[in-house]
């Protein structure tokens, strides 16, 4: 991303010409299913609008670059569907406050990412706009929600996108599809205009190749636009928290060893790490009240959002139309009259009791010990779609909610966290590291990102796509 903005800025090439090449490999790689919409017409328009405007020296930020928008973030005269077939021809006045400071900046909306529909979900699975592919195997899911920001990210469609994560939702397609996924302390980015399931857990963040485009885009988010130290300065100093007890617990084996590998390159690098242990009952107390606070908040959080923001649907015309495996899903759990809904005590629960205890252990076990936990952003590879509501993982039958067994802690404690192409596996396909630091500590942990980046390395680009 940083280099393509270096090139557009020096005129070394110009906006409308990359954007021609990215739309010319969007096209040729439609089959992964990674956008809902690409206007070609708008985005070439706006393309060499910005390319005019840097001729005449009014140019800004980042002139001309295009990057992907997950379909959740409502966009000007585009249109924003939620992934749902009710509201596809829905086209808003206004954009999210996040888009509207990346267009601010100088940045392009190329187009509308994919999504699980309502991001509810963790496949990529969208029954209306296609299943979202993973590029180092179509055979195999993205992840999601943000199936088809990270999909495109991977297959070298965009050098960036804006997705979501409430449970996991940017830091497990990015695992899978070997990118780097952002996940901010929730609050840090905004997100008016940006279609929610929980406002508790809810947060926007970024998915791109490298640890600075993130730094970049969340400089932009936030409105800081601070200048990023590029220093390298190894790990010499740098205390890192391993947590077996839970983070590897039904761990396929070969990324259990992929991950110890990982862990001795840094201490190599002159990490310290420290193991700790966050309670035998901590999976369970996860669970429960990240569970409870997800399904009794989207209702009346979906039908807020909808209502403030003039989308001309209703939240029981949206139910109607979900495909059927979600809308399951939400009779179970989301709506008041389903046998698995999380009742105003359980729910209160979760937010007094169990959230707060979930807090105090991060800060008293882990960060009282070390800058920030790594884990395995996921413990299993990207599933066969066609096993992707269940599937063996060392030796247990699983179910798709077991990719986020690892990011949602961070979603339920509010914490920041990033997920890293950590390797590929035997199979081709890659798997991420995940690193969590304290509430508010974005700016601390993407520097550290940074640093831990450069010494795993980088994987290759998918080998099958032309």
């Amino acid at each position: 991303m940083l280099e393509a903005a270096r090139s557009i800025r020096r005129g070394e090439m110009t906006s409308e010409r990359y954007t021609q090449v990215l739309l010319e490999r969007t096209r040729s790689l439609s089959s992964l299913n990674a956008f809902i919409t690409v206007e070609d017409a708008t985005v070439l328009d706006a393309a060499r609008n910005a390319d005019k405007a840097r001729l005449a020296g009014r140019a800004v930020g980042l002139p001309g670059l295009p990057i992907g928008i997950k379909d959740s973030y409502m966009t000007r005269d585009l249109p924003t569907s939620f992934g749902t077939a009710v509201a596809a021809d829905f086209r808003p006045t206004t954009d999210a406050r996040v888009v509207k400071a990346m267009r601010e900046a100088g940045l392009l909306v190329f187009g509308k990412n994919n999504l699980v529909e309502m991001s509810y979900g963790l496949t990529g699975l969208n029954g209306h706009y296609g299943q979202a592919k993973n590029p180092y195997n179509p055979l195999h899911i993205t992840g999601g929600s943000s199936c088809g920001g990270a999909a495109s990210v991977a297959a070298r469609l965009v050098p960036a996108a804006l997705g979501g994560d409430t449970v996991g939702s940017i830091r497990v397609p990015s695992s899978l599809c070997g990118v780097v996924g952002f996940k901010p302390t929730p609050g840090r980015w905004s997100s008016k205009g940006v279609a929610p399931i929980s406002g508790t857990l809810d947060t926007t963040g970024a998915i791109a190749r490298r640890v600075a485009d993130c730094e970049l885009l969340d400089s932009i988010a936030t409105g800081s636009h601070s200048r990023i130290n590029r220093a390298i300065h190894g790990l010499k100093g740098i205390k890192l928290a391993i947590a077996p007890r839970y983070y590897l617990d039904g761990a396929d084996p070969e990324i259990e060893k992929l991950f110890n590998e990982t862990v001795r390159k840094l201490k190599d690098a002159g990490a310290h790490v420290v193991e700790v242990d966050l309670g035998a009952d901590f999976g369970s107390l996860v669970a429960h009240g990240n569970w409870s606070v997800f399904f009794h908040e989207t209702q009346p959080d979906v039908t807020i959002f909808l209502r403030e923001n003039g989308v001309p649907v209703t939240v029981e015309q949206i139910y109607d139309g979900l495909e059927p495996h979600i809308k399951a899903s939400w009779t179970r759990s989301v709506l008041p009259t389903g046998p698995n809904y999380t009742t105003d005590a359980s729910y209160k629960d979760a937010l007094l009791n169990s959230r707060p205890e979930v807090q105090r252990r991060y800060g008293n076990l882990a960060f009282s010990k070390a800058d920030a936990v790594i884990f395995p952003t996921t413990l299993c590879q990207a599933p066969l779609i066609t096993e992707q509501w269940q599937y063996p993982v060392a030796g247990k039958v699983v179910n798709d909610t077991f990719l986020s067994r690892n990011t949602y802690p961070a979603s339920f404690a509010g914490l920041p966290g990033i997920s890293l192409p950590m390797g590929l596996l035997n199979s081709g396909l890659p798997v991420g590291l995940e690193i969590d630091a304290g509430h508010g500590s974005d700016k601390e942990l993407l520097q550290l990102a940074r640093r831990i980046e450069e010494v795993i390395g980088f994987i290759p680009a998918p080998s099958n796509l032309a």
